[in-house]
């Protein structure tokens, strides 16, 4: 999930690693030598960002001693740690994260360049997403394939820009929440669940960051969440917010209703509930990333985004129109004016 929530997870399979490694040179050298099989042409993966835990779960399922054949002969060759230069929460990680990804044999490089000499396709990790526009550009002026972890920029404009770039230079992207492929949402969201979705109701932790549009940090997981089930079409929302919590509705142009509520305080929880002609059916929980990363390789073999520009637009669009909703005291704001001034703020 990018943040502390699932760290406990990788801390206790680092540690696992640490274990496995014994305390003798030789074994070490033994591993990371083992890491280092030639990696297939055209399959070769680069990072950019060590700074999220997202980095160090892919490395650890694309580069493990016998991966899983879902990923198709994909191998993480390279990295470039950095992202954010201020967030702490960030900063603080690259170093442990960059140890971690060198035990599995991923060579560490000091600029995106080098990093592009190396690698047929790229991961942009950078958990910060004000970097990507920049990083983006350099990748998609080389013609390399990019799947793009939340948030796509830093903002709604940057996001738009990115998407513009990529049609330039004809670059295939792909940005998606891990949330997205939760178990049983794809069935849900093609109608084989419950029928037709007639409403859903979404929840994710939202906590806020000072640099990023309130969502776009982490309630992106519930907002990404909630469109995925209930499809492309929201029109305007309406956001209602305290301390500890927000409610965002949207209501879609068919007359349907979609809620997300991002949480503060509590338990960090996913998942949703989603009404159906022919039932209710909940969503959750979090399922881990190997099928998100199934997603991404698949998509790195086809150079086709499973998710369309337009739904990833509409997320972010719902995001920032939430933040306009906030500013204007919980008035309603609609996703397409949202949209077309981000357009012209791009431009």
């Amino acid at each position: 999930m990018g943040h502390h929530f699932s760290r406990r997870k990788f801390i206790a399979s680092a540690s696992m690693a640490g274990i496995g490694l014994g305390l003798t040179g030789s074994a070490a050298a033994m591993i990371i030598h083992k890491g280092q099989r030639d990696p297939i042409p055209g399959k070769r993966v680069g990072i950019i960002g060590l700074d999220t835990s997202h980095s160090t779960a892919f490395a650890e399922a694309l580069n493990a001693d016998a991966p899983d054949p879902a990923y198709d002969g994909y191998r993480i060759v390279a990295a470039y740690p950095w992202g954010s230069k201020d967030i702490r929460s960030s900063t603080e990680r690259i170093p442990s994260y960059t140890e971690e990804v060198k035990k599995r044999g991923v060579e560490i490089v000091d600029s995106i360049a080098a990093l592009l000499e190396k690698v047929d396709v790229v991961l942009l990790e950078t958990n910060d997403g004000r970097p990507h526009l920049e990083q983006a550009l350099i990748v998609m002026k080389a013609g390399k394939t990019l799947f793009i972890d939340k948030p796509v920029a830093g903002t709604l404009a940057e996001t738009v820009a990115i998407f513009e770039a990529a049609r330039k230079y004809k670059v295939p992207v792909f940005s998606a929440s891990s949330l997205r492929y939760m178990k049983g949402m794809q069935d849900i969201a093609d109608g084989k669940t419950v029928g037709k979705v007639l409403g859903a109701d979404a929840f994710s932790p939202a906590p806020l960051e000072p640099h990023h549009p309130d969502f776009f940090w982490y309630g992106i997981h519930g907002v990404e969440t909630l469109i995925t089930v209930m499809g492309r079409g929201c029109k305007e929302v309406v956001r209602v917010y305290t301390e500890g919590t927000d409610v965002v509705t949207g209501v879609w142009g068919d007359g349907r209703i979609g809620t997300f509520r991002g949480t503060r305080t509590g338990q960090h929880e996913y998942g949703g509930t989603v009404f159906g002609e022919k039932g209710v059916v909940r969503v959750g929980p979090y399922s881990g990333y190997e099928a998100l990363l199934k997603e991404i390789t698949r998509f790195f073999g086809t150079g086709i985004s499973p998710v369309s520009e337009a739904e990833t637009l509409e997320i972010y669009a719902f995001m920032e129109a939430a933040d306009e909703s906030r500013r204007k005291g919980g008035a309603a704001v609609g996703l397409a004016a949202t949209l077309e001034k981000a357009r012209r703020e791009m431009k």
